[in-house]
């Protein structure tokens, strides 16, 4: 038995990375333990013979927190951003469209009828409310606006997000701010319209960003930070609780103490780890379905290559009957992604619309996605250099319910309130967000 922590977070991922430093800087005795070898959960850069290849997210979106936590590690100056203006495309018809970011764009776009537009442009003008039970995205976009919505912008954007299915995902849960403008305002114009006039200041407009180095930069920098008190390769198989309070935590070869315990865990490793702890809770986690995505990121020759890729990327509907979900263009968003004369991209393949083609062998999902983006980008030969990621548990989907199923393990935790979750199940998927709610649990533990 070693001696007694302040508090102790199993897992390394962004949230646990994220907690521990926020604690340790408040002169916390934290220790982390990580089953893996390597923090960061998906985040992972691969730099190799002149490629910067991201193994999990592409990019985040900056928030005030995020911002605030790249300046206390020295790395604003690692900081890269997109273009601000890079346009988003969908695949319609075999042909990428631009998604209209401005009211004239959106009037001329042909990406949506006018029958859909005019659904658009009523909200302002009308009301609505939402029902009592729990609504998808999908019967929500159908109520307010039209099935070409689905169909041609959101799907393909919560499949973008979540990896999710609309017909699955609780809007409640996954797009609070929408509900609540609808809720609030009867509008979802005039609801957004409120509520950024009763922010105290104006917010700053998020920017699309990434690091010179890759997103792993990041974790670099926490783990460092953290020195020993990060434990890699230290997989934890029991917590028990004493009658004075105090927490045991076991690895194969080891036992700690702590006083307050986070698990910033996956959710089938949390519910195991609570199953003698809060049965009800462990129960109730491990119902938390995850969408499986494969990864495949490929390198092209300019040359070889007719579209420009000039833009973030692009995402394909359902209705497309592709396999292909997106893809980003990482050399058009970041420098040093790839040599001067190729482009990188990174594609997506699997989720919850279409989980079975997320285990295909790695060499099939490569001659997949070859084969399906040839006549969209206009290739000319095969690609340069090819890397394949595939992630059985990527993504967790806020499916209907989902906030029902959190109130029942928080009010069980209420119990044990020397134990606290934080993880990209709890408030959305997004860095800026993991990162967030990290650093407001860590405030929330008090010591001594």
């Amino acid at each position: 038995m070693t001696a007694p922590h302040s508090v102790i977070v199993v897992g390394a991922g962004i949230s646990g990375l994220a907690c521990a430093y926020a604690l340790k800087k408040r002169g916390v005795d934290v220790l982390v333990l990580e089953a893996s070898n390597s923090p960061g959960g998906l985040i992972r850069s691969v730099e190799e013979n002149g490629y910067l290849f991201e193994t999990g997210p592409q990019s985040f979106s900056t928030t005030p927190q995020l911002g605030q936590l790249i300046h206390d590690l020295g790395l604003s100056s690692e900081l890269v951003t997109a273009p601000t203006k890079a346009p988003r495309y969908i695949l319609i018809n075999g042909q990428l469209r631009p998604v209209p970011l401005s009211p004239g764009a959106f009037l001329t776009s042909s990406l949506l009828s006018w029958s859909t537009k005019l659904s658009i442009l009523r909200d302002p003008f009308t009301k609505s409310c939402p029902p009592v039970y729990d609504e998808s995205i999908a019967d929500f976009v159908r109520r307010k606006f039209a099935p070409e919505l689905l169909d041609r912008i959101v799907g393909p954007f919560v499949s973008g997000i979540y990896a999710g299915d609309p017909e699955k995902i609780s809007l409640r849960a996954a797009f609070p701010t929408i509900y609540e403008a609808e809720k609030s305002a009867g509008s979802i114009v005039r609801g957004m319209k409120a509520v950024a006039r009763n922010r105290s200041r104006p917010r700053e407009k998020p920017a699309l960003a990434s690091f010179r180095r890759g997103n792993q930069t990041l974790v670099e920098a926490l783990s460092t930070m953290l020195g020993d008190s990060l434990r890699l390769g230290a997989d934890v198989s029991r917590i028990t609780k004493s009658g004075d309070g105090t927490l045991t935590i076991a690895t194969e070869t080891k036992q700690f103490e702590s006083r307050e315990l986070v698990l910033a865990a996956p959710t089938s490793v949390a519910a195991s780890l609570l199953q003698n702890l809060a049965p009800t809770a462990a129960d109730v986690l491990s119902q938390i379905e995850y969408a499986p995505v494969a990864i495949v990121s490929f390198s092209y020759r300019r040359s070889d290559v007719s579209h420009p890729l000039n833009g973030f990327g692009f995402l394909v509907p359902r209705s497309s009957n592709l396999k292909l979900l997106g893809a980003v263009w990482n050399s058009s968003l970041f420098p040093n992604r790839a040599p001067n004369d190729q482009v990188l991209l990174t594609c997506f393949l699997g989720g919850a619309t279409d989980p079975t083609t997320a285990h295909l062998s790695g060499s099939s999902l490569a001659d997949l996605v070859h084969r399906e983006l040839t006549p969209i980008l206009g290739l000319k030969s095969q690609p340069v250099t090819a890397r394949v990621t595939v992630y059985k548990q990527a993504i967790p989907q806020y499916n209907l319910g989902h906030l029902d199923r959190l109130a029942t393990i928080q009010s069980e935790l209420a119990k044990i309130p020397c134990l606290h979750l934080i993880g990209n199940y709890l408030k959305g998927p997004a860095i800026g967000t993991c990162v967030e709610h990290a650093q407001s649990v860590a405030e929330s533990i008090r010591i001594g």
